[in-house]
């Protein structure tokens, strides 16, 4: 692997370990579903890369799909989530974020 590589590699674990403290945080999560979907053949519908961060909590409903849309949590329902309610919880996520330390 060359450097330039893996040096980008390690910055997308930093943020995805940053992220994780941040859903944590936001949405006391126990537990998480990391999705990586490369090729149409895998369910890749956005030609980037790109990892689903899914927090969870025991006694979820479990989704194992990747739908941003359809996986937000909440108790109960589990309809498709409007705009503003993505706002409204990226607004929180990213308070977070920037408090989370250590990477």
């Amino acid at each position: 692997m060359s450097a330039k590589l893996m040096i980008s590699v390690q910055k997308k674990l930093r943020t995805i370990i940053k992220s994780k403290k941040a859903l944590r945080k936001s949405f006391d999560a126990s537990g998480f579903n990391l999705a990586w979907n490369e090729g149409v053949s895998a369910g890749q519908t956005i030609d980037h890369l790109h990892i689903h961060l899914l927090p969870r909590k025991k006694g979820d409903s479990g989704v194992y799909k990747y739908e941003p849309r359809e996986f937000l949590y909440r108790l109960g329902s589990r309809v498709k989530s409007t705009d503003d309610e993505l706002n409204e919880v990226a607004d929180i996520v990213k308070s977070k974020f920037f408090l989370s330390d250590g990477v």
